[in-house]
């Protein structure tokens, strides 16, 4: 699995069966020649991402998961660039408002993070909360996509 590097912080990437299977930060180091197409592909509109070129992403992606983590997926990939949702809107957009928890762990097992946008989820009252990758690199990302924070993380 190779690791390229970011501007805030190296990145774990993988393909299965022509799909993008996984995208994670890493403290290990970037190696590897990358011969995967996907991954190639990958990398590029990664790095067009971080220079403020590109807004969406353009990769076959394969998700395993249950169905039901599948669908809050499906609906974390649905966040426009630069727009932030909740893990209430999300629970109510799936038809069940009392699913905020059970979206909450689905967002955290998302194996594609910045492609699957779940830093774009914030809390009911604005703060971020929990991102797989740490909350400075969702801060980062968010303010890369023009949103300002003030204060703390937490």
């Amino acid at each position: 699995m190779p690791i390229i590097s970011s501007p805030i912080g190296n990145i774990r990437i993988s393909s299965k069966e022509g799909c993008l299977s996984e995208l994670t930060f890493t403290d290990e180091e970037p190696d590897g020649e990358i011969l995967d197409q996907v991954l190639l592909s990958t990398r590029q509109q990664l790095e067009e991402y971080f220079e403020g070129k590109r807004k969406n992403f353009d990769m076959p992606i394969g998700l395993g998961g249950t169905d039901f983590q599948r669908r809050v997926w499906m609906e974390v990939a649905s966040i426009p660039f630069g727009q932030t949702t909740t893990y209430m809107k999300i629970s109510q957009k799936l038809g069940n408002p009392a699913a905020i928890r059970a979206v909450g762990a689905a967002i955290g097992a998302n194996p594609i993070l910045v492609i699957l946008p779940c830093h774009r989820v914030l809390g009911s009252d604005g703060n971020l909360t929990g991102y797989a990758g740490g909350l400075n690199k969702k801060k980062a990302l968010l303010e890369m996509e023009g949103h300002a924070f003030q204060g703390s993380l937490f």
